[in-house]
């Protein structure tokens, strides 16, 4: 059998146009990026609500990153893990450890439990992605469960009680700006190599393992090796976001990290957004975190919130079964400033 051999001037022509259509969303990902660097510069604008707005704007980032993340293996390799936020209680603790014991801040420190979070995921995911379809989901679970016992009775690190972390020394008036800005660098990056890992032959087999990882496999793809890549990789800003949070509350519980509730919200954010797309989490986080903090202004942090934000959610999944990026790809309806794929 010969095989068709393709010219390289083809190649170009098939990818020129593409690359031309990038260069537009990418400008205005971009600008976007610069205002938000721009916000804490902006408390003349903002006046009262400054600490309030940067408080919000570093919770959607902190969203944006954990969602991103986990996309790369719930949505690229289509592994639902729900044991996620165990990376984001180990950066947590590494980072408030390493605060404690060697007085260096997490605001430094996040990359270190960033890398720590990935050799996790890779210990992890070589127990864990041995299963596939429902039995991977009760694995991750019963590592979340497994884990957050660990934490609740582990004298080293508090225990169920937590730990204290020391003040940050910034002023009250200043004090959530650098909070903010290094969410915003964990934010950008996991997007990042969220739309690196899409571009890339690596994303091509994590999306061939999530259509059908038999043929996967009898097409040469070492399809083990793909997914504990992409699990452990997907730890990493996980990670790093669980340390910039920790140190923001200067409280440590294992009830702050290890909640299945977090690990829901980043599949929900996920999946209303697209899962699957490098876009999705991100619209996916913004629309969650805005419609919780209207829920909340108007009825309080009560059960009623809870029920308003899980029908609207629904209505959401209805109109938008694909998630709002893959529903309006699919229709041809997609704004240019969102098509990252």
């Amino acid at each position: 059998m010969t095989r068709q051999r393709v010219e390289p001037s083809v190649i170009a022509v098939e990818r020129g146009p593409s690359r031309r259509r990038s260069r537009g969303p990418l400008a205005a990902v971009a600008t976007i990026v610069l205002l938000l660097t721009l916000l804490p510069l902006a408390r003349p604008l903002i006046g009262q609500p400054y600490n309030y707005v940067l408080q919000i704007g570093m919770v959607g980032l902190m969203w944006i990153a954990l969602a991103s993340s986990w996309n790369i293996i719930g949505g690229f390799a289509g592994y639902i893990s729900l044991g996620h936020n165990v990376f984001y209680g180990i950066g947590g603790y590494a980072s408030g450890l390493l605060l404690l014991y060697f007085d260096w801040s997490p605001l430094l420190t996040w990359p270190i439990a960033g890398l720590l979070a990935v050799i996790c995921g890779f210990l992890v995911g070589l127990v864990t992605l041995r299963t596939r379809g429902p039995a991977f989901i009760i694995s991750t679970v019963a590592l979340l469960l497994m884990v957050a016992l660990l934490f609740d009775n582990w004298e080293f690190v508090g225990a169920s009680n937590g730990l204290s972390l020391p003040l940050p020394p910034f002023s009250i008036e200043t004090v959530k700006i650098p909070f903010y800005y290094a969410m915003l660098l964990i934010a950008v990056g996991s997007v990042y190599l969220s739309y690196r890992v899409a571009h890339s032959k690596f994303g091509l087999a994590l999306r061939a393992i999530a259509q059908d990882e038999t043929k996967a496999e009898v097409g040469g793809i070492d399809t083990r090796k793909m997914k504990v890549t992409a699990f452990s990789i997907s730890a990493f800003f996980v990670g790093a976001a669980g340390a910039v949070w920790g140190y923001s509350l200067t409280y440590l519980r294992p009830a702050i990290f290890f909640s299945i509730a977090i690990a829901a919200e980043m599949v929900l954010m996920a999946i209303i957004g697209g899962r699957g797309t490098v876009a999705g989490p991100v619209v996916g986080a913004i629309l969650l975190v805005t419609l919780n903090e209207i829920s909340v202004s108007q009825f309080g942090s009560t059960e009623l919130n809870i029920v308003v934000t899980g029908v609207i959610m629904l209505v959401v999944l209805l109109f938008f079964p694909m998630g709002v990026v893959g529903t309006l790809r699919e229709r041809g309806k997609l704004p240019s400033i969102l098509d990252w794929d």
